[in-house]
């Protein structure tokens, strides 16, 4: 028997700081168009909603794995705009359950953005370059465990707010490594870390690099959320590594590169971003 009406609501839909044309049209998109889809989810009288939020919510690593009570501190708009979404639906907790996942970067074959710069290097057997020795840890999950999270978190109907990730976090050096060994040649190499970060900044400023604040104060340090509430809430486990993940990225991208270098109306997650001042790296790698 058919439901007469929604059975939930999956908000995955957010704006890039590097894909917006300003401030204004990522609060527009990603704060407001929360705030509208959260009134209309209540209206509608539909019993739950699982929203994807972000590891943008800090601007800062953490030492430890990162907890769902540890406070938000953005340091840029589109970490402000998700945190300022999650307290939209916290307004709403008498009308529908909300579960909030926090997610790191997601990857999946077809997402570039700025991955495609880094799949560029290692497509050309060209230096990826790390800031610093590479041995800080960033998880990151990949899309289909990304959904299968979600569709337990609707099937449950459970409400509250869950980090995710994948097990086995390596360095990031040893992350790249593994994806730069693909037959290309590729090879990891390393840049100084203080006059680098000192150089993203006004770079970013100047509009000639895709890397924003977030970047520039992440890059370097550690941030791995706590996935302990998600797996004992909903039975959830992550399937593939950070490794296994961007590596079959990457030969997705390798496999179709002319076809995505035609595009020309697709989103942000679907092309690559502008390499800009990135470029003069290229050359001399």
């Amino acid at each position: 028997m058919l439901a007469e009406g929604p059975e939930g609501v999956f908000h995955c839909a957010a704006l890039l700081a590097h894909a917006a044309r300003g401030r204004r049209e990522i609060w527009s998109s990603n704060v407001e168009g929360t705030r509208c889809l959260a009134r209309a989810t209540a209206a509608a009288g539909v019993p739950n909603l699982v929203f994807v939020s972000s590891n943008c919510l800090w601007g800062h690593g953490f030492d430890r794995p990162v907890r769902e009570d540890d406070p938000p501190a953005p340091c840029e708009i589109h970490g402000a705009s998700k945190w300022e979404g999650e307290r939209i639906l916290a307004d709403h907790a008498g009308d529908f359950a909300a579960a909030i996942l926090r997610s790191p970067t997601i990857i999946d074959e077809g997402r570039l953005g700025l991955l495609a710069i880094l799949f560029e290097f290692i497509a050309e057997g060209r230096r990826v370059w790390l800031v610093g020795r590479g041995g800080n840890r960033s998880r990151f999950v990949a899309a289909q465990d990304l959904i299968d999270a979600m569709l337990r978190a609707w099937r449950a109907r459970i409400a509250g707010t869950f980090g995710i990730g994948a097990d086995h976090v390596g360095t990031m050096r040893d992350t790249f490594a593994q994806v730069a060994a693909a037959g290309t040649g590729a090879r990891a190499a390393h840049l100084p870390a203080a006059p680098t970060l000192l150089a993203m900044r006004p770079a970013h400023a100047l509009r000639v690099s895709p890397l924003g604040p977030y970047h520039d104060r992440m890059i370097t340090q550690d941030f791995v959320f706590d996935t302990t509430r998600l797996k004992a809430a909903l039975g959830w486990r992550p399937t593939l590594t950070n490794g296994a993940m961007l590596l079959s990225a990457y030969r997705c991208d390798a496999a179709h590169r002319a076809e995505i270098a035609a595009r020309r109306r697709a989103s942000a997650h679907r092309r690559a971003a502008g390499m800009g001042i990135i470029r003069l790296l290229k050359w001399v790698s």
